[in-house]
């Protein structure tokens, strides 16, 4: 059963009480999935899903700028979603075009910087147009990073970084003992962010599907049968409380389980 208007918003308000400031995630990264399943549930074509989908992104990004989220990452489109029909990519990269041209102006003026990481040049000309118009009316804004992930695949990301870093290696420009993690990590889209602390799934999925693979090796995650387009702002803060809940350990012990 649905909550109503009222009922949603008292939860929100109970969530913002549970949740302290201080300690929010420093990045969050979203897979942003289900569109079509929310579409066809409806009978709507699913370009309508993933027009409801870019309205949870925007809400997100207005999330992440009350709370002081300094970055986000959305995974937008994968190399794999080539593989959708035609006509569905089509479409979605107009929505991509329409998204980023309707929303630049809003996005600047609350300080959000834009990105666009994934191999950007095989993206049609418009919609790598649009992206460079945003990226570069937003570069100096440094309240959010806004990082979506298009064309992206988290394997070919570690395969081209391999291929600079031995490019580099023949040219004398590292010495191969040299590399470690901070060097490779400096050959990714996400150079001179920090990894993602949270990595939030709508959809009920377990799976990372291909999302940086590197950057979340220690990411909390946070599952939740929603489907995307129906994400808002009181799941964000139930992903957010429930961060705040859990026991970051990286690897070690907790001093007090001995």
């Amino acid at each position: 059963m649905s909550m109503s208007g009222r009922d949603e918003e008292r939860c929100e308000q109970e969530l913002g009480q549970l949740l302290d400031r201080s300690r929010l995630p420093q990045h969050v990264a979203i897979i942003m999935d289900g569109n079509g399943r929310w579409a066809q549930q409806r009978g709507l074509p699913r370009v309508e899903g993933h027009r409801q989908g870019a309205e949870s992104l925007r809400t997100m990004v207005k999330a992440c700028v009350e709370y002081g989220v300094p970055y986000l990452t959305a995974y937008a489109f994968s190399t794999e979603n080539w593989k959708r029909p035609p006509d569905e990519v089509n479409k979605l990269m107009q929505l991509l075009v329409e998204y980023l041209y309707n929303e630049l102006d809003e996005l600047h003026a609350n300080g959000v910087r834009l990105r666009g990481i994934g191999d950007i040049k095989g993206l049609p000309e418009q919609a790598q147009k649009a992206l460079t118009e945003a990226e570069r009316k937003t570069a100096r804004n440094k309240r959010l990073c806004l990082n979506l992930a298009l064309n992206y695949g988290g394997r070919s990301e570690l395969v081209q970084a391999v291929r600079r870093l031995a490019d580099d290696a023949v040219k004398g420009k590292i010495n191969p003992d040299d590399i470690d993690e901070s060097i490779v990590s400096s050959y990714l889209y996400t150079s001179g962010m920090p990894d993602p602390d949270l990595l939030i799934r709508p959809a009920g999925e377990f799976r990372v599907s291909n999302f940086l693979l590197w950057q979340i090796a220690y990411a909390e995650f946070w599952i939740t049968p929603v489907l995307w387009p129906d994400f808002g702002r009181k799941e964000f803060l139930e992903a957010l409380v429930e961060y705040q809940r859990r026991e970051r350990r990286f690897g070690g012990l907790n001093v007090c389980s001995g």
